[in-house]
């Protein structure tokens, strides 16, 4: 019979709901504390009791060769970096980017080069003389006077001949009233011209007719030129006829004239520049232009009453000076 012996007041009771194990079990206990303890490695704090025997070691060698070695698991040793070889490398580089590019910049100039020398300097676009084609003209103007104005560009690329210089020139010549030159590569040029016949034929007391244009230039006459249907001034002196206001104004008026009534002018008298008068059919009709004013109406009124029997009648002579009112006598 076992009996139970009351502790005295002393006796401490162990509190309820904790148990205390103790033999084998106590043991066991304990080392299930330390293994939890070290499934939580790192942690700051361990809660519980740990058994140093059941933490495991960590070789570090081991780990630093893993984590330095290839592909084929050998140990990789450190890169070192020499700096002075560096410097080379990228001494070298930038001197093969500047090599790379002046051999560009060279090619690129030499392409230019070549390109400019072909089309300004070599044959390929250079104008030739006997290329030159000149249209039109009459007896009056010289096609040849034309031909050297135009072969003066002769030489040089079609690409630096100026045109405009060739058209201006020929328009200076007496007779042309237009011109136009047109590049015909690689290396021709067309020059068109419109020649007008003379204004008049100047007549000088030795007999000698000296053809000019409108505006008192001495035409380059070709040696047996007709001379039909031109109208003729009497002059004391070609030079001094070129310098009088009269026989411009005279000029002036016959260029201007259609053909058609040019044709039918026989004789031009200009004693002053306000009474410029013409002689149409052999002397059949007498104009009396006044001066170079309102040419167009003076044109209008003369053909319309000369060319009409029922105005002109038996009369000879009509004054257009003053076109809105003309007299007919």
């Amino acid at each position: 019979m076992v009996r139970r012996i009351a502790s005295s007041g002393g006796a401490r009771k162990p509190k309820r709901g904790r148990r205390v194990a103790s033999g084998p079990k106590a043991v066991k206990g304990r080392r299930t504390v330390g293994h939890t303890a070290h499934s939580k490695v790192g942690s700051s704090q361990a809660k519980g009791f740990v058994d140093p025997r059941e933490l495991t070691s960590e070789d570090l060698v081991t780990k630093t060769l893993q984590e330095t070695s290839g592909s084929l698991g050998m140990a990789a040793r450190p890169k070192v970096v020499d700096f002075s070889a560096r410097l080379r490398e990228r001494r070298m580089a930038r001197i093969r980017g500047w090599a790379v590019r002046a051999g560009v910049a060279l090619l690129v100039l030499a392409v230019l080069g070549g390109l400019i020398w072909t089309l300004f300097f070599s044959p390929v676009l250079r104008l030739e003389s006997d290329r030159i084609e000149v249209h039109g003209g009459n007896e009056w103007v010289s096609g040849q006077r034309i031909k050297e104005i135009a072969a003066k560009q002769s030489g040089r690329s079609l690409l630096l001949v100026s045109t405009s210089e060739v058209t201006a020139q020929l328009g200076d010549i007496p007779g042309v009233s237009a011109a136009k030159a047109d590049k015909r590569y690689p290396r021709g040029m067309s020059v068109t011209i419109t020649a007008q016949k003379p204004a008049a034929m100047l007549k000088a007391s030795d007999d000698d007719l000296t053809a000019v244009d409108d505006r008192g230039r001495i035409l380059n006459s070709v040696k047996g030129a007709s001379a039909s249907g031109i109208p003729v001034i009497e002059v004391s002196n070609v030079n001094d006829g070129l310098r009088d206001r009269a026989v411009l104004a005279a000029l002036k008026i016959l260029g201007d004239l259609p053909e058609q009534m040019r044709h039918r002018i026989s004789k031009v008298s200009a004693r002053t520049q306000d009474s410029i008068t013409t002689e149409l059919d052999d002397g059949r009709y007498a104009v009396l232009w006044g001066d170079a004013s309102d040419l167009a109406l003076k044109q209008a009124v003369v053909d319309k009453i000369v060319n009409d029997p029922t105005k002109i009648g038996d009369k000879h002579q009509v004054d257009v000076s003053a076109p809105l009112r003309p007299i007919i006598k």
